[in-house]
């Protein structure tokens, strides 16, 4: 007895495979930052507070009025591009929620 064989129904189903999104990192937690602005009558109190031993030695760094616009430029740059990156990272995520509905 030859045993009866059946045909087999093959049906493929087409499935875009999910997309992993990663977590966003965390947010910046920037320290804050003292800021002295030194004139020359304010440089001299603090040198003859120095010598007198009321203040403590501290290195002071400076910019220029150029060097403290090029800073805040490249900042607001820096702002720029993690807001443009968080955009298309939503975009993203939006394109991917209406294809699962």
């Amino acid at each position: 007895m030859v045993p009866e064989t059946k045909p087999v129904e093959v049906i493929t189903v087409a499935r875009t495979a999910p997309i992993y999104h990663p977590p966003l990192p965390e947010p910046i937690e920037s320290a804050s930052v003292e800021w002295r602005i030194l004139s020359p009558d304010i440089m001299q109190q603090y040198l003859n507070s120095l010598e007198t031993g009321e203040e403590p030695r501290i290195a002071y760094y400076g910019l220029t009025s150029q060097g403290y616009e090029n800073l805040s430029m490249t900042m607001g740059e820096i702002t720029r591009y993690l807001e443009q990156i968080l955009h298309i990272v939503g975009y993203y995520r939006e394109m991917d929620e209406e294809e699962e509905e």
